[in-house]
């Protein structure tokens, strides 16, 4: 019997989005260059994979669960002959993990086949659903990703630019879309920019991808990010532009930063690995501790564990190793062993925390259970004390966009107050990043940056996308990635 990590360890974390990556390239293998594109954003999504290619006269595509190594192998991508190719890896933030929402969803419309890799949650996707149901649409999956297939089959008529400018005007929430034809591509960025996407070029292909971690693995070029309201089209032509609707404000989520981009992506002209240590060296100055040695919690941890380090002076160490072997299922383990499961992810380096006066950094506490673990676990291997600094500000509310978080009730920060939290999780002191310095690290990155640039709702409550009234994070019509 397997169980899914994700789902059945106490591992207190956000959990990922999607990941998209597109691929114009006549003369190249485009399926194998999407799959290793999709191999760099596995860490966007660890659900289910699939890839379709184009090859002017039909679509042929395929999709498996569990990991893109899972769901692939050599006789699939020889399968997939093409110049044009689009991907995506899943984790479903609110739909069922099932094979049927498992993207690109591939149909046939008026003019061809088409298929769609979505990455972001449509907020009015269960009004939208209704209306489509009203007049004869049929879906097959629970994502809301079918909203805009249904809508781009409405608007067939028009030409394909046209179809997504009439739903882009329709559809309201984050989205990173990339739509493939049988022989061309095209990619578009809601309105906000909340979730990344950004051009490369490799020899004469263009890719379209997630983050600039996908181009720089398939040894491309990074040209640009795709602009918030932009619709970008890639064909013989070579890629042309078009601005389908204006700029309300930028409202890019900023945990991208904080946890979800790999640290070596670019999202926006900002360096992930550096904003995470600017967040780190920021919490220096806010908190201030006297202690021995700063520990980051691996990986999206260290890079601000490291920023408090220089900043400090405190000495940084390895005090928490990571099982990189850990895959999304393994064997199922005892009760006994299930009460101890941090431990198949994490173990305390005892050498490094023996007598010592610890700080420990770790980008973000949602429930507080496997902080409490990780302390327990650090104090057990000889730590003297332990102290918890966490990299962003408490998160109070849940996320709309695509990015999975509790209800409300079951966010450690909206119902408990910092100390209460401090005291549940064990540890000597408990120290937040605030706004106001999670945003001065994100200036000093891009002195171009506000606090209009990032949407920061699961610390505040200002969605800069209106959520419907009523809407329940559990009852959210499916999930767009």
């Amino acid at each position: 019997m397997s169980i899914d990590v994700t789902h059945d360890l106490p591992w207190d974390k956000m959990r990922e989005e999607c990941g998209v990556i597109g691929i114009y390239g006549p003369g190249k293998d485009v399926a194998r260059l999407a799959y290793f594109g999709l191999y760099a954003l596995q860490h966007r999504g660890q659900e289910s994979a699939g890839i379709a290619v184009g090859n002017s006269r039909e679509i042929e595509f395929h999709k498996g669960m569990g990991l893109v190594t899972e769901a692939f192998n050599e006789r699939k991508l020889e399968e997939l002959k093409g110049h044009v190719a689009v991907g995506h890896v899943r984790y479903s933030t609110t739909g069922s993990s099932l094979l049927a929402n498992a993207q690109p969803l591939i149909f046939r419309y008026s003019k061809g086949m088409m298929a769609v890799a979505h990455n972001g949650n449509l907020t009015n996707a269960s009004e939208m659903r209704q209306n489509l149901a009203l007049t004869g649409a049929v879906f097959q999956t629970t994502t809301d990703t079918e909203v805009i297939v249904n809508l781009l089959a409405r608007y067939g008529q028009s030409s394909l630019e046209e179809a997504l400018i009439k739903t882009m005007v329709d559809i309201k929430g984050s989205y990173s879309l990339i739509v493939m034809t049988e022989n061309r591509m095209l990619a578009l960025r809601d309105p906000h920019g909340v979730r990344p996407l950004c051009i490369g070029r490799l020899d004469d292909a263009y890719i379209i991808a997630s983050e600039s971690c996908a181009l720089d693995t398939l040894g491309a070029t990074f040209v640009r990010d795709v602009e918030p309201g932009e619709i970008v089209v890639v064909d013989g032509s070579g890629l042309t532009s078009i601005k389908a609707l204006s700029q309300p404000r930028r409202a890019a989520c900023i945990f991208e930063y904080i946890y979800f981009a790999r640290p070596d992506s670019l999202i926006d002209g900002i360096s992930v690995n550096r904003a995470r240590r600017a967040m780190g060296r920021q919490l220096a100055r806010e908190c201030p501790i006297e202690a021995d040695i700063v520990i980051g919690v691996p990986d999206s941890g260290t890079a601000a564990a490291l920023g408090y380090a220089e900043e400090s002076g405190v000495a940084f160490d390895q005090g928490l190793m990571k099982n990189r072997y850990v895959g999304r299922t393994f064997i199922q383990p005892t009760q006994e062993m299930r009460s101890q499961a941090v431990r198949l992810k994490l173990n305390a380096v005892a050498k490094a925390v023996e007598g010592k006066r610890v700080i420990m950094i770790d980008d973000s506490i949602v429930r507080g259970t496997t902080s409490g673990k990780i302390v327990q676990m650090l104090r057990q291997a000889g730590a003297k004390e332990v102290h918890m600094l966490v990299s962003s500000p408490p998160i109070t509310q849940p996320c709309y966009y695509g990015i999975d978080t509790s209800v409300r009730k079951e966010l450690v920060a909206a119902t408990k107050t910092v100390e209460e939290v401090r005291q549940m999780i064990g540890a000597d002191s408990l120290h937040y990043l605030s706004e106001e310095g999670l945003l001065a690290a994100m200036i000093g990155q891009n002195a171009n940056v506000s606090r209009n640039t990032y949407c920061m709702a699961c610390f505040n409550g200002e969605y800069p996308i209106e959520i419907p009234v009523g809407l329940d994070k559990y009852t959210m019509e499916g999930c767009g990635c």
